[in-house]
């Protein structure tokens, strides 16, 4: 492991398995347990900042990622995306790790932790928290989130007009945010536009076959053994209350916390509950007496 300061936040780039490259943050180098952030669909690893930085400084290593097609990570020639390949990318970074990780994963990052703990790799992580997924969900709330990121294919002629359309995608935050936080999730073309930072291809073939998925995500849901901690926002139109009685069927040893003010965007709307209730999950897989694996 590189010597580094442990307040220090360093950034890296890993070849993935096809040669693509990832962007990786490390917070805490020094830290330990692991947390091992995987954004959502359409986010980058600057959803996790907030979260990251605090349990950082609580004394945990953090390690946040952007996807493939998203932020600074690498995009496909063609755009031929799969899930495949975004799992191959996650247990990779698990892999990566001198000790196994406690994954945080947000919708997207959540179903590809579920697949890999249940299906592919159940050595893979320590635990898993879920953010406001369930392998089942609501498709009238995947459909506002796709509708949102299909809206302006031609761009923005300013951060001000971004701004302003994410004010109206989220209209329960406060304010507006500034330009230097929307640097980052914007790129400027060779037209002077500004269009935000996932790759376009990311809408076609991966987001036609999400729904398919969804046996498959409920039979690997069943055969997860590791402790799970499930987060769900009150206010989410993604994950439903339905949704969530059926995962803890699928799932019994689960623990389930609702926040009951946030949406979706969990970490985003309530980002110090959402903090603390990671740590409390981490300190109680730490209790003495206490194995890792939920179930024998």
């Amino acid at each position: 492991m590189v010597d580094i300061n442990p307040s220090e936040t360093s950034i890296h780039r890993v070849s993935a398995a096809d040669g693509l490259e990832l962007a990786v943050e490390v917070r805490h180098p020094a830290g330990d347990p692991t947390l091992l952030f995987a954004h959502g669909f359409g986010q980058t690893r600057g959803a996790w900042r907030g979260a990251a930085t605090a349990l950082a400084a609580q004394g945990y290593r953090c390690v946040s990622f952007d996807s493939r097609g998203h932020g600074e990570s690498g995009r496909l020639a063609g755009g031929d995306y799969h899930m495949e390949q975004f799992v191959g990318d996650l247990r990779l970074l698990a892999h990566a790790e001198l000790r196994k990780p406690i994954l945080v994963g947000a919708s997207m990052g959540g179903l590809l932790g579920l697949v890999i703990a249940g299906e592919i790799d159940p050595e893979a992580f320590r635990a898993l928290v879920l953010v406001d997924i369930t392998p089942r969900w609501e498709t009238a709330g995947v459909e506002r989130i796709l509708a949102f990121m299909q809206a302006h294919p031609d761009g923005f002629a300013s951060y001000a007009e971004a701004a302003e359309e994410i004010a109206s995608y989220l209209p329960h935050r406060a304010g507006r945010k500034s330009e230097d936080q929307l640097r980052p999730l914007l790129r400027e073309g060779a037209d002077g536009r500004l269009r935000w930072h996932w790759d376009p291809a990311l809408l076609g073939g991966l987001v036609s076959e999400s729904e398919r998925y969804q046996p498959r995500l409920m039979a690997a849901a069943a055969k997860v053994r590791v402790p799970v901690l499930l987060l769900s926002g009150g206010r989410s139109d993604v994950v439903s209350r339905d949704n969530v009685n059926e995962f803890m069927q699928l799932v019994p040893h689960a623990e389930h916390v609702e926040l009951p003010r946030a949406t979706h965007m969990v970490a985003g709307d309530a980002n110090d509950a959402f903090t603390r209730e990671i740590a409390r999950f981490v300190q109680k897989l730490a209790t003495p007496g206490r194995s890792d694996a939920a179930v024998a």
